[in-house]
């Protein structure tokens, strides 16, 4: 393998929403990269169909956006960057609507705004229910007519630190497996959430939690990973997402009784009530027996009637059509819970600063904690756009401050790399990756999903560091150094048993019910001890836990009803 090394000023890893927006912000002043192991507008930003939260609505305010995200995340968000968020979400809507985005419409030429699960206004803008689709490729147009320099299908093995400063990355090319170094002031990751860490998720293939796990090896703490959000409507068998916005056009959820049963958990907002309260009453009615085929309830859109399904969902009635052979227009919709997103990640400040100088972290792949023990629906998007500008403004006046650096470490950690990957991929005879990933992913789906206890989480917690072990013991198999996708997925691996490890020791640590950590051997929420984050910092090979503060100030902290 041939080791080149790459300098520039700033790596942005990751080409989703938040890091184009990250790197679109720094493109004028100083020379930025991005890099991807796929191409960008394969990033799984392009999968978000319900839409952007702003409150553009003229009985709508900032204020009420703040307070219902804040309620939404159980109180666990830090207030003053839910108050970034809220404050900036109009500006950033507007922004991308005047770049090109082809947002819905009202009858008089506004930008449309539907309801959406939480909130007190129908603040959602959307796209039909392909918002995420149409925004990545708008931002993604604005990197281009930037001449943002892409390093497409490249495949990031470690970050580099020297001086207690971040100073580079190494990254293995695909197209001809050869690890190359990047010097670099400044890295910011921006490489989304872990989903595929459990079997069953709404993420696609390549949401592995990378940055994350890079983040934790160089001494980065992660923040609040107990907190995994199960999307209560995904496409029973396949776990492909049937967006909110389905529920937020007047959709239905129904048990195998017949009974429109979300009266029971949430009689004011009904299947608009949060993510977390909506998916616990699905797998509650299931676990009751009053699911069909003990699995799964409908979600029925037939009353809204076909030409506003066609307008409003078409997307939703092709993957019904597609991938389980029924017309929502005709038939009800099977559905059950699947993970979906990541409330926790990186461990940053409001400028997405992480506790090793030069290191960054944006959008999914950071915890602020803007979300606290709950996501919003809408929010997600909200946040790539948001903090993808605050934190380009942030690492430009970081660079300002690094006047030298020693880019030298990064030609040898790469040269170091490319041994390991060596040794890797002649080891024979060991454990498949294929057979690691699908117990990894049952243990936490099984153990570690919407409800939890005690006993579980310790059998899952043992299983994961049982199967760290068998990991160190994996083969590869022989195939070519171009494009070796098994490589890829064993490395990928690699990051997620690390994860899966530090979500389960999070959830056995936090006694207490939040938001979407619910505890069935302790239901209450327990704000006098757990009103805390959570942090994990890996120091050698031991990982250190601790609880940290809050922020509130805008909002009393109350029970959460709906």
């Amino acid at each position: 393998m041939k080791i080149s090394t790459y300098k520039h000023d700033v790596i942005v890893v990751g080409a989703g929403l938040a890091g184009l927006r990250t790197a679109i912000e720094l493109s004028d002043k100083l020379d930025v990269a991005i890099m991807s192991k796929v191409h960008p507008l394969r990033s799984h930003s392009v999968a978000a169909q319900g839409g952007i939260n702003a409150s553009l609505g003229e009985d709508d305010s900032w204020e009420a956006h703040a307070f219902d995200t804040v309620k939404g995340s159980d109180y666990l968000a830090d207030q003053d960057i839910v108050e970034i968020l809220a404050k900036e979400a109009p500006r950033a809507v507007i922004e991308n609507e005047r770049w090109g985005t082809a947002f819905s419409r009202t009858e008089d030429g506004r930008i449309a705004q539907r309801p959406f699960g939480g909130a007190a206004f129908p603040r959602t803008c959307y796209a039909a229910d392909k918002t995420g689709h149409n925004l990545l490729h708008t931002t993604f147009e604005q990197a281009l007519r930037r001449g943002l320099k892409f390093y497409n299908e490249w495949f990031v093995t470690s970050l580099v630190r020297s001086d207690d400063r971040i100073c580079g990355l190494t990254a293995l090319e695909l197209a001809t497996g050869e690890v190359h170094g990047f010097a670099a002031k400044a890295v910011v990751l921006a490489t989304g959430g872990f989903g595929r860490v459990y079997g069953h998720s709404t993420n696609a293939l390549i949401n592995t939690g990378d940055g994350c796990a890079l983040a934790l090896r160089i001494g980065a703490p992660l923040k609040d990973m107990e907190f995994v959000q199960f999307h209560p409507t995904c496409l029973f068998g396949s776990s492909i997402l049937i967006t909110e916005g389905a529920r937020g056009e007047g959709g239905y959820l129904i048990n195998a009784l017949g009974d429109r049963f979300m009266d029971k958990y949430a009689p004011e907002k009904m299947e608009l009530a949060p993510r977390d309260i909506v998916a616990r009453a699905i797998r509650t009615e299931v676990l009751e027996g009053k699911g069909f085929e003990d699995e799964y309830v409908h979600l029925d859109l037939r009353q809204l009637g076909k030409e506003k399904i066609i307008e409003r969902l078409p997307g939703i009635r092709e993957i019904c059509l597609y991938f389980a052979g029924i017309d929502p227009i005709e038939e009800p919709i099977p559905i059950q819970p699947a993970q979906h997103y990541s409330m926790g990640g990186v461990h940053t400040d409001k400028h997405g600063a992480t506790l090793v100088s030069g290191l960054f972290a944006v959008g999914e792949t950071a915890c602020m904690s803007v979300h606290g023990a709950n996501r919003l629906g809408g929010n997600s998007l909200l946040e790539t756009l948001v903090f993808g500008r605050v934190v380009g403004k942030a690492v430009a006046e970081y660079i300002e401050s690094v006047k030298s650096f020693n880019p030298a470490v990064v030609g040898q950690e790469a040269f170091d790399f490319r041994e390991r990957l060596q040794t890797l991929l002649l080891h024979e005879g060991g454990d498949s990756t294929a057979n690691i990933r699908e117990t990894m992913g049952q243990t936490m789906d099984v153990l570690v999903g919407v409800y939890r206890k005690s006993d579980g989480l310790e059998a899952a917690l043992k299983m994961i560091r049982e199967l760290k072990t068998r990991f160190k013991n994996v083969s590869v198999g022989r195939s070519d150094e171009k494009f070796n996708f098994a490589l890829i997925r064993t490395l990928e691996l690699e990051n997620m048993l690390d994860l899966a490890e530090v979500i389960t020791m999070g959830a056995l640590m936090r006694r207490e019910s939040r938001g979407a950590h619910w505890r069935l051997d302790y239901p209450e929420r327990d704000d006098k001890n757990f009103l805390k984050h959570s942090l994990f910092t890996k120091v050698e090979d031991y990982i250190k836990t601790e609880l940290t503060d809050v922020n509130l100030g805008m909002f009393e902290v109350k029970e959460r009803s709906y």
